[in-house]
């Protein structure tokens, strides 16, 4: 059984089917990720999160999330 502590959505994230841990906004999913913020844009569902967002946005369950690294070079 399930508590919800151990549920799980699953989600399509930058192409792959993925499974996430319920109720994860999108700086959590960052964290989760481990991938730092500072470096990276957020797509949901084909939207742009913004930045001061992110606290508030959920990743629910069947989301197509998109999560693109910014490169630096010359």
């Amino acid at each position: 059984m399930e508590t919800a502590e151990t549920k799980t959505i699953q989600v399509v994230l930058n192409g792959e089917p993925r499974s996430l841990p319920a109720g994860l906004t999108v700086d959590r999913l960052l964290v989760f990720l481990e991938m730092e913020p500072s470096r990276v844009a957020v797509e949901i569902n084909g939207a742009i999160i913004r930045k001061p967002d992110w606290s508030s946005a959920q990743v629910d369950e069947g989301a197509q999330v998109e999560v693109v690294w910014f490169v630096g070079g010359g």
